[in-house]
């Protein structure tokens, strides 16, 4: 069984894809974080996907980049509406606001947003399940993790 992000982590590709922090090319993507002081490289061969984001890097799982590339190639659902309630939330300072608690952070955030947690974490089981029956290898990239610009 392959290693799995937190589910929260599918808000973060949320805001990363409203907020146009994704830009795919031929088989590379440069995903930018939410707060803007890291851009991330995503790269993919047949199913091999590598990025150089601390969770792929370091942890071993698909971190939000390649959430988002997957998203966005269209191997994993997309919600539009949803994902547009997401849009400029700037998850590097939630996140270190809650010691990295994803679920405290999210929890926090679809507060502020007035949505229906049940509802949200109904789509993101839906998308978590996609991604892991995904037939997808993920490896470290090359690269080691971006410095923060700002």
């Amino acid at each position: 069984m392959k290693k799995m992000p937190p589910i929260q982590k599918i808000l973060e590709t949320y805001t990363a894809i409203v907020d146009k922090h994704v830009e795919l090319k031929n088989n590379e993507a440069l995903v930018t974080s939410s707060n803007g002081a890291k851009t991330y490289t995503v790269s993919w061969e047949d199913n091999i996907y590598h990025s150089n984001d601390n969770a792929t890097y370091w942890q071993g799982y698909a971190g939000y980049p390649i959430i988002a590339v997957l998203m966005l190639q269209g191997k994993i659902p997309f919600d539009q509406k949803l994902a547009d309630n997401f849009a400029s939330v700037n998850w590097n300072e939630v996140n270190a606001k809650f010691k990295r608690n994803y679920a405290k952070a999210a929890s926090e955030v679809i507060k502020e947003k007035g949505l229906d947690e049940k509802e949200v974490m109904a789509e993101l089981e839906k998308v978590y399940g996609a991604l892991k029956d995904l037939p997808i290898t993920i490896k470290r990239g090359a690269l080691r993790p971006p410095k923060a610009s700002k």
